[in-house]
């Protein structure tokens, strides 16, 4: 696929239908979206709205991910909570499997910097059950590079360094583990894009996602309003090789439009 075939866009919470008629009309191929709430959450697909939605993607090429929520702790420990946990990840792979999705983006979860070896323990095991279980249904689960909190922050992320993303990747090896690079969250941490790209290379990447910031806080920027230069990343990605998705995540769907334009430019 080309380059431009490949470069689609979070529509989060709005309604998949909706997001899906966009793409048709704008031949936007690839749409990474949440199933928390409102009328794509979890238990809203009938067999009947999953076959719909499979026909709109196979009549017009459009693949499909799923995004869990980094609200919801994969790092949990407490009970009850902690089984609520694996049953969410378990949800979001049975939807993945009906819909024939791409992926779906996953997290390491969060800590308080109390029970911080715990909580990256729970956060590591829970993945490898969810693993599991991906592979027995054919799915693909992505771990997103989460972004770095202030350090006087209450709440950190996970998985938001090279060191800490390599600590889930180095302990589940398996073809059904893959990565979301997320360029505007590493873009937040000293090792940088470059840095990301250095340790794990492209092999493991189902989705590159973009957004812009000035190196300092997590915002989603359109392209150019941050520090980020996205010419040199789509460079970089392509002539490594890198032939998966794109996922813009910024702006109003005009921004996106616009925005595509100018990186398809950027990898000819």
């Amino acid at each position: 696929m080309s380059l431009a075939q490949r470069i689609g866009y979070d529509s989060g919470a709005t309604n998949l239908e909706d997001s899906l008629e966009f793409a048709v009309t704008h031949g936007i191929p690839y749409l990474d979206f949440g199933a928390d709430g409102g009328p794509n959450r979890l238990d809203n697909w009938s067999n009947p709205r999953v076959q719909a939605v499979r026909e709109i993607c196979q009549n017009n090429g459009i693949s499909l991910s799923l995004h869990t929520s980094s609200g919801v702790n994969i790092a949990e420990v407490s009970p009850f909570v902690s089984e609520a946990a694996d049953q969410y990840l378990q949800g979001y792979i049975d939807l993945a499997r009906r819909l024939g999705c791409h992926g779906v983006v996953v997290h390491g979860g969060y800590h308080f910097s109390s029970q911080l070896e715990a909580r990256k323990s729970a956060s590591l095991e829970r993945l490898k059950r969810a693993v599991d279980y991906a592979e027995q249904q054919g799915v693909v689960l992505l771990l997103e590079n989460l972004n770095f909190e202030p350090e006087d922050a209450e709440v950190h992320y996970l998985a938001h360094t090279v060191e800490e993303c390599r600590f889930y990747f180095d302990a589940i090896s398996s073809a059904n583990f893959g990565w979301a690079f997320t360029i505007n969250h590493a873009n937040l941490v000293p090792e940088g894009i470059d840095g990301f790209l250095d340790a794990f290379g492209i092999d493991r990447i189902g989705e590159v996602r973009l957004a812009d910031n000035l190196g300092v806080k997590e915002v989603h920027l359109n392209p150019g309003q941050g520090n980020i230069d996205f010419e040199a990343v789509f460079r970089r990605l392509e002539s490594a090789g890198y032939r998966k998705f794109y996922t813009m995540a910024f702006g109003s769907l005009q921004d996106k439009l616009a925005a595509r334009d100018a990186f398809v430019a950027y990898g000819l």
